[in-house]
């Protein structure tokens, strides 16, 4: 009777792909950057307003991976631990230029395919309206502008939670500081948002569209 392997998880195929890149798999490193340059890319441009300097910090990013990818030992996930690097780069980045680091609406919009706000301008559904689609644009508005508004670490901890799925662990990690300090980020950042929004969907409530 054969006992069938199973099949790697993400976390261990990136394990065994960062195992293949230092053993000098060039190919397994181009996997990863593959995988991941379009989240990191996505990552930067919540940070920088110049989307024109975005690829050029993505990819200064993963040549930093590289050069300390013999370091890295699986603790943590790949992503997060790429995502601290990503995050170290884009702030030395903006110190170099004296900019403050700020959300860019078009990148928490995401630009992504699967990001909601991008249905505008598509084809309406049965229960959309043009006063239903403009009153979710000022929604969506509100709260790219109230994310803009928050502190950065408060801005960091909401970001990899809502947007990037990540757990409290994982979160604790990629920021260095306890869970206990996350979900108090979390909870700061939320009160922050529902109190900027909140006015508006109140406004809503009682309309006939």
């Amino acid at each position: 009777m054969t006992v069938q392997t199973p099949p790697p998880t993400p976390d261990n195929s990136d394990l065994l792909l960062v195992e293949r890149a230092v053993a000098g798999d060039q190919r397994a490193f181009e996997l990863l950057v593959i995988k991941y340059q379009r989240r990191i890319e996505r990552l930067i441009g919540r940070m920088v307003r110049d989307t024109d300097i975005i690829p050029d910090i993505a990819q200064e990013t993963f040549i930093r991976a590289y050069r300390a990818l013999h370091q890295f030992r699986g603790d943590a996930q790949f992503y997060t631990w790429l995502y601290r690097i990503a995050v170290n780069t884009a702030k030395k980045a903006l110190m170099d230029m004296k900019r403050n680091p700020v959300i860019s609406e078009n990148a928490l919009r995401g630009v992504d395919d699967e990001d909601e706000t991008s249905r505008v301008g598509h084809e309406l559904t049965s229960d959309e309206t043009p006063e239903t689609v403009l009153a979710a644009q000022e929604i969506a508005q509100a709260v790219n502008a109230a994310m803009e508004a928050l502190p950065e670490d408060l801005r960091q901890a909401v970001t990899l939670r809502e947007i990037e799925g990540l757990s409290y662990e994982e979160i604790a990690a990629a920021m260095g500081c306890p869970i206990g300090t996350v979900r108090s980020r979390i909870f700061r950042a939320r009160e922050a948002i529902s109190a900027r929004v909140r006015p508006m969907l109140e406004n809503q409530t009682g309309k006939r569209w």
